[in-house]
């Protein structure tokens, strides 16, 4: 199968970032390699990392210079990728066993750039598992302005359709949704596995967390980015409002 990398921002993340490598060696397909760009962080994230790196080559450390935010450390881990397909993970979620597999070959069967699966949530604790999350069967760019539900834990892209993928690093936080709209914009297919492969960590305090912090951003999405009019926008923001609170349902 064609190589998958597996791109990872790090950022204080030593309580979970072992279990988090520990789902990715765990994996049916073994054409992978994990790139954690670590963010400067001030505990034992890169000697953890480091650690397992030196025992399994398809795990690579690369270190930030100075704390620049997800977006930039995403960038810093793509920059190192080498493989046909690029898997999203953040460095406290999980995958389950057959995620890359069963993805990579539902991509070749739907011919699609980009694709996505179900997930659920999982308490900060590991202890609690949520309902399952079924994302629509498909998004199209008019479908993804009113509705972000592309979960970046279970998203992959084929570059062979895309070409090289970068991340904004213009200040805004909703970077992923951002990449997820371009995509879109330029007419390349997105589509749900419909497969419960993966494990979504809810950690208090998390910039994903607050979710008016996250309409904010969205509506500067819209204006600044998307350059949609006063009234599209607001009409955009009502549906994103509406399934959001629908996905507050957690546990």
């Amino acid at each position: 199968m064609p190589l998958v990398s597996v791109i990872t921002p790090a950022y204080k993340a030593a309580r979970f970032i072992g279990e988090t490598i520990a789902s990715v060696k765990a994996q049916s397909l073994d054409d992978w390699e994990m790139i954690i760009a670590d963010d400067c962080s001030p505990d034992e994230t890169c000697k953890i990392v480091s650690e397992l790196a030196a025992k399994d080559p398809r795990i690579i450390l690369v270190r930030q210079e100075s704390n620049s935010g997800p977006a930039a450390a995403r960038n810093a881990a793509l920059a190192h990728a080498s493989g046909r397909y690029i898997a999203f993970l953040d460095s406290d979620d999980l995958w389950l066993q057959k995620k890359l597999e069963n993805q990579v070959n539902f991509m070749a069967i739907k011919d699609c750039a980009i694709s996505y699966t179900q997930y659920r949530r999982l308490s900060e604790d590991g202890k609690t598992l949520g309902r399952l999350i079924c994302p629509p069967a498909s998004q199209t760019y008019g479908q993804a302005l009113k509705n972000a539900a592309i979960p970046n834990l279970t998203s992959m892209v084929d570059t062979e359709k895309t070409g090289p993928i970068r991340i904004n690093e213009a200040g805004y936080r909703a970077h992923d949704y951002i990449l997820w709209l371009s995509l879109l914009r330029q007419g390349h297919a997105a589509h749900c596995l419909q497969e419960d492969l993966a494990r979504y960590r809810s950690v208090i305090g998390s910039i994903s967390s607050s979710h008016r912090r996250s309409a904010y951003w969205v509506w500067r999405i819209y204006r600044d980015i998307e350059k949609l009019s006063l009234p599209h926008a607001a009409w955009c923001l009502l549906h994103y409002a509406s399934h959001a609170l629908m996905k507050r349902r957690v546990f």
